[in-house]
């Protein structure tokens, strides 16, 4: 029902800044709760960032918490990550996903899109 494609991710040294988009399909996109997760080789797919339905809440994981911001913007049906202060341990493969809760669990959101990868260098 929801179809949702990242962008944004490449190469960026450590200390800079990146910003992800995720485009998310039909009308009712607000309906959903959106979350960030992130997944580096060999590790469990971790919760990274959510944001509310109407983004009036948010929430983030302690070790980007200061450095990273949620947002969206429904009109355009879109979530966004935006990132400062990257460290090399952010490399990972950045997903976003939809979720009829304001939840960090994995198994709570429903859509997911294919990933967009992030590589900070040291």
């Amino acid at each position: 029902q929801v179809h949702l494609v990242e962008s944004g991710g490449g190469l960026v040294q450590a200390g800079g800044s990146l910003r992800l988009s995720c485009a998310a399909s039909g009308r009712a996109f607000s309906r959903y709760a959106t979350g960030w997760f992130r997944q580096a080789p060999g590790k469990e797919r971790e919760f990274v960032a959510r944001i509310s339905g109407g983004g009036g809440r948010t929430s983030y994981a302690d070790s980007v918490n200061g450095r990273f911001t949620i947002s969206r913007d429904n009109a355009d049906n879109t979530v966004y990550l935006q990132m400062s202060s990257l460290k090399p341990e952010d490399t990972a493969v950045y997903y976003c996903a939809a979720s009829n809760y304001y939840s960090r669990q994995r198994d709570e959101y429903l859509y997911w899109g294919q990933g967009t990868q992030v590589t900070v260098s040291s």
